[in-house]
């Protein structure tokens, strides 16, 4: 299965109360997604079954964000991130997403798959998110992965924030509410 060649710049909203979920295995292979899954996404859990995550991967995402991914949760450990992925029909939509690495029953040092768990992206952070992360993608289309790496690293010195520290930030800032308790009891 193939990404779909005709983007639209036109984004569909997550609806916010639901949780959008996927399992994969060890190299991101889809074996399950749950039907507001399918819903965002405009795929089928069939059409899914088997295909690499990546397919849902929008050009506007930089490398460097599903490489701080891939490494942290292939070392066993959660993170947090703003996603903006592709949908079957061209579109868009913003999560964050939040991952479960599960540990074979007989040996809790092997990881077996991911559950990867997505809200809607909370709205008020994401002017902030999409001028990060076309300021990296700038640097990576420039100079390489690498450098978008270290404009990452540099941005969060100047905030005086770890990755972590920064995302929970934007989880939680300016909106109080429902969506503050939603954030807390699903992210920490």
């Amino acid at each position: 299965m193939e990404r779909p060649k005709l983007l639209i710049d036109e984004e569909v909203l997550a609806e916010p109360r639901h949780m959008i979920v996927s399992n994969t295995n060890i190299r991101g292979v889809i074996w399950g997604i749950n039907k507001h899954f399918s819903d965002i996404s405009g795929y089928s859990a069939k059409e899914l079954k088997g295909v690499n995550h990546n397919i849902l991967r929008h050009p506007d995402m930089p490398k460097i964000i599903f490489k701080l991914m891939w490494d942290r949760i292939t070392n066993g450990h959660n993170i947090l991130a703003f996603v903006k992925n592709v949908r079957k029909d061209g579109r868009y939509y913003w999560v964050i997403t939040d991952f479960e690495v599960m540990f074979k029953r007989n040996d809790p040092t092997e990881i077996y798959k991911f559950y990867a768990y997505r809200k809607a992206a909370p709205r008020h952070s994401l002017d902030e998110i999409i001028e990060l992360y076309a300021s990296l993608l700038k640097e990576e289309k420039k100079s390489g992965e690498k450098a978008s790496e270290e404009y990452l690293n540099t941005y969060l010195a100047r905030k005086k924030m770890s990755y972590d520290e920064y995302m929970q930030s934007l989880i939680k800032q300016k909106k109080k509410g429902l969506f503050g308790r939603v954030a807390k009891s699903l992210f920490g």
